[in-house]
């Protein structure tokens, strides 16, 4: 998991749409810090903090720590409201995590070893059938990506949920079935290929 990021926060005073509408107004983003058996905790951040944190692909997985008066919270941003029209940050829940906070969290699968796949050098196309995958986790060991490994796949071959190496304490949500997370799908030009050497087959039997 990669270290908490630090971010400054603001204590607000008051919770409403009016008084959001003037945090906001000032140039800052209104956010409230609850979970963990403690009281919630009204603050607001700079926008440009906020939006730095939003270009972060990985930003719904990391950790933060937003440090309020002197007080750090160990943190996830768990609900981020867009605008629906500009699409600027206008509001952000974040949950605060202690050491057994336990959680369920989508996390991106990173695709490794490509180039020792034989159905990838051989012309195949990756097909990702799920780009992220539901997992139960500790808040404090949330991986940054499922690292699926491509290594010894050939054409056709389906990759499934059993075939990767999860960290220790990680286990998808899904336990019903041993999911697709991709395919080594064949090319056009190799179908074609393939097809045309069955009807040669058949022409000479």
């Amino acid at each position: 998991m990669a270290e908490a990021i630090t971010i400054a926060a603001e204590p607000r005073d008051r919770a409403g749409k009016g008084a959001a509408r003037a945090t906001r107004r000032a140039g800052r983003v209104p956010a409230v810090i609850y979970g963990d058996k403690q009281a919630p905790v009204l603050v607001s951040m700079d926008d440009k903090s906020v939006r730095t944190m939003l270009r972060d692909p990985s930003y719904s997985t990391r950790t933060y720590a937003v440090t309020v008066e002197g007080a750090s919270h160990t943190v996830l941003a768990r609900d981020v409201q867009l605008d629906p029209v500009t699409d600027d940050p206008i509001h952000i829940d974040f949950l605060r995590i202690g050491r057994d906070t336990a959680l369920t969290i989508e996390v991106p699968c990173d695709f490794v070893n490509g180039e020792r796949s034989p159905g990838l050098r051989r012309g195949g196309v990756l097909n990702i059938v799920r780009h992220e995958i539901e997992v139960h986790c500790a808040a404090n060991a949330i991986p940054e990506a499922i690292v699926v490994d491509l290594a010894g796949f050939d054409l056709g071959d389906s990759i499934h949920i059993s075939q990767v190496a999860l960290p220790d304490g990680v286990r998808p949500t899904i336990t019903d079935r041993d999911f697709t997370i991709a395919t080594i799908a064949a090319p056009s030009a190799v179908k074609s290929e393939a097809s045309e050497a069955a009807e040669d087959e058949e022409t000479e039997g």
